[in-house]
């Protein structure tokens, strides 16, 4: 089975995943419980109105057949609060039907399961096991991830893009150095108080001479 066959063939909205996570889940507990060949029909989009998945597991004896829905029943209501529609054949063990709407559990007697030969009966399904079926949901969630990660990636991209061009148009602020130079040179010349003081000085020497001179005349 290819990659590309999976993209095109499985839906990958949340629901249809949500949907695969709890048929996962109902084949692990056939697992556990020692059912045998358990098999995973992905029914065509022709039988989607019935439903999206069969699973089918066979058991040796009744009591088995009644353990493994019993497990079933039990995990996905613990682990995800989920039950079932609707429960027929727990009475007689023989053929327990649980129906979960989107997916529909078969656990069968193994001569049960051979006589009505339920995988026989949809050939237009895609029988998975639950390892295969387990790598296919793998694949799935980790492409949801990274396109998650590529959309934000870009949504951060663009932002940034948008930033650029308001930060070039403001002009930087002048450096206080530059600034203060350009006032200083500006200003008008100012006095010193030492220069003024030597001026003053100077002036007093001067007006006596003058005084001498026009009293000899």
């Amino acid at each position: 089975m290819k990659h590309g066959e999976l993209s095109y063939r499985m839906p990958t909205s949340q629901a249809h995943q949500q949907t695969r996570i709890l048929v996962q889940a109902a084949a692990a507990a056939c697992e556990d419980k020692k059912g045998e060949d358990t098999r995973i029909l992905e029914l065509d989009p022709i039988d989607a109105g019935l439903s999206d998945f069969f699973l089918v597991t066979s058991a040796t004896n009744d009591r088995q057949v009644i353990a493994i829905a019993d497990e079933i029943e039990y995990r996905l209501k613990k682990e995800f609060g989920t039950y079932p529609n609707s429960v027929e054949g727990r009475r007689e063990g023989t053929w327990i039907l649980l129906d979960y709407v989107d997916f529909v559990v078969h656990v069968f007697l193994a001569e049960r399961r051979a006589f009505y030969d339920i995988e026989r009966l949809r050939k237009s399904a895609r029988p998975l096991t639950p390892a295969e079926f387990d790598a296919e949901l793998k694949a799935a969630l980790a492409e949801k991830t990274l396109a998650a990660r590529s959309k934000a990636a870009a949504k951060l991209a663009s932002k940034a893009a948008k930033a650029k061009p308001a930060a070039a148009k403001t002009k930087p602020a002048a450096k206080p150095k530059k600034a203060a130079k350009k006032a200083a040179a500006k200003a008008p010349a100012r006095k010193t108080p030492v220069k003024a003081a030597a001026k003053k000085t100077a002036a007093k020497k001067a007006s006596p001479s003058k005084k001498k001179s026009t009293s000899k005349r």
